[in-house]
């Protein structure tokens, strides 16, 4: 099948079958082919150039075309791609992350569990979250607790935490011991806990901004409440920092230091290897991985690449130009930039607000969300590849390497395809 792109070139769709996506309209309408990146740019196949919003899908922290990347890959796979990370197996590369990444910690002392990707990063975290409490002999403790808007992945875990409600639709009951609590007010946890029981929630997952869900802002003091709250009842504090790990939040390495959070299990993808290969790694607190390090425990959990060594060699390098750059304070600095820039949008009668002023994210939320995926294409018109997210909120969190230049250009493309 094919379609007439934007571009108005015949785009064939064949037998790829895209993600989130109708794909009827695709092959109505045709795919939307990139073809090359550098920096905070991309191009499509007829060689147009468009601001990269989004960092692809919150990933590109370090920017596009980073070749030195690519070379440390080639370079491992010359020695061994992979192997296996179970059992006793390691690849040297894979062992120097773990450690690497221990460093940065937001927890002294937690060990590194690598996945290939973020779901696998938040369903490694709901199973060793039950698994903990019947280490520990607390068995009762089984519920998953998740926020409304919330978006943990797609895998059967992450689907049936789901707090944005079109993503667990039409598969019915997969995980039934779960629940959900307004996302912006911590005293729908303690209505919950009164309602079924401390002793029956096992952890309480959270993403310090909400991402997918229309990138929404922590209230102020909210993630501190929800934290203690967690602790004062025995429930493991979760953090999904799949979007905000790696330099996202802004200054920092992780949301969860910025704000001193002290969480149990920190859920990390994305900026790991700025997705130059996928992988995912959960860091887990002293307190919970002791039951699984004292010998004697099997912990039957693990994926065919986790730890990919290859992969191990793209996040080395990639955490390499974020020293060497100094990326965290160039999130810092579009932090603020992205607030500057962007607030006055909100005065245009098609935007009902911008949400923005914590990390390099930011939301410009249309009035009528039903324009929101026609919004997208326009945008293109105007030489912006953006994305839509929750409900009618475009989606902005691009590179670290978009200057201060850019992020008006971004703004003037947003202005003129608002009209």
């Amino acid at each position: 099948m094919a379609g007439t792109g934007s571009r108005g070139q015949e785009l064939t769709v064949g037998a790829l079958w895209h993600g989130f996506a109708d794909m009827g309209v695709v092959e109505r309408d045709g795919a939307f082919v990139v073809a090359r990146g550098d920096g905070a740019y991309i191009w499509d196949d007829a060689g147009t150039r468009y601001l990269d919003a989004t960092a692809g899908l919150w990933f590109a922290n370090v920017g596009h075309g980073r070749t030195e990347i690519g070379e440390a890959v080639a370079a491992q796979l010359a020695k061994v791609a992979h192997f296996s990370n179970f059992g006793d197996f390691a690849a040297e590369p894979t062992i120097a992350l773990a450690e690497r990444l221990a460093e940065i910690a937001p927890i002294p002392g937690s060990k590194i569990f690598f996945t290939s990707g973020g779901s696998d990063s938040i369903d490694t975290a709901a199973k060793l979250a039950r698994r903990y409490w019947q280490e520990v002999g607390r068995t009762s403790k089984t519920m998953i607790v998740s926020r409304e808007k919330a978006y943990h992945g797609m895998h059967v875990g992450g689907t049936s935490m789901a707090g944005i409600a079109v993503n667990s639709e039409g598969y019915g009951a997969l995980w039934t011991d779960t629940a959900t609590v307004p996302w912006d007010d911590a005293k729908g946890l303690l209505e919950l806990i009164e309602k079924v029981g401390a002793d029956n929630i096992a952890a309480f997952f959270c993403e310090p901004i909400i991402g997918a869900g229309g990138v929404y802002l922590p209230p102020d003091g909210y993630l501190t409440e929800i934290r203690d709250i967690c602790r004062d009842h025995d429930i493991l504090f979760v953090l999904d920092e799949v979007v905000t790990g790696f330099g996202r939040i802004g200054g920092s390495w992780f949301a969860a230091t910025r704000f001193d959070l002290q969480p149990d299990i920190v859920t990390t993808a994305k900026g790991l290897t700025s997705g130059y290969l996928p992988m995912g790694a959960v860091f887990v607190a002293p307190s919970v991985a002791e039951p699984f390090f004292a010998g004697g425990v099997w912990w039957r959990h693990g994926y065919t690449y986790g730890g990919h060594a290859a992969a191990a060699a793209a996040a080395h390098a990639n955490l390499d130009i974020f020293e060497r750059e100094n990326l965290l304070a160039e999130s810092a600095r579009l932090e603020k930039t992205l607030h500057e820039k962007l607030a006055p949008l909100a005065d245009h009668p098609r935007v009902s607000e911008v949400r923005s002023g914590l990390g390099a994210v930011a939301a410009v939320q249309l009035a009528d969300p039903g324009e929101a995926l026609g919004f997208v294409k326009t945008m293109r018109e105007h030489g912006i590849s953006g994305r839509a997210a929750g409900q009618g909120a475009m989606q902005i969190s691009p590179s670290f390497v978009m200057t201060d230049e850019q992020v008006q250009e971004l703004a003037d493309g947003f202005a003129a395809a608002l009209g």
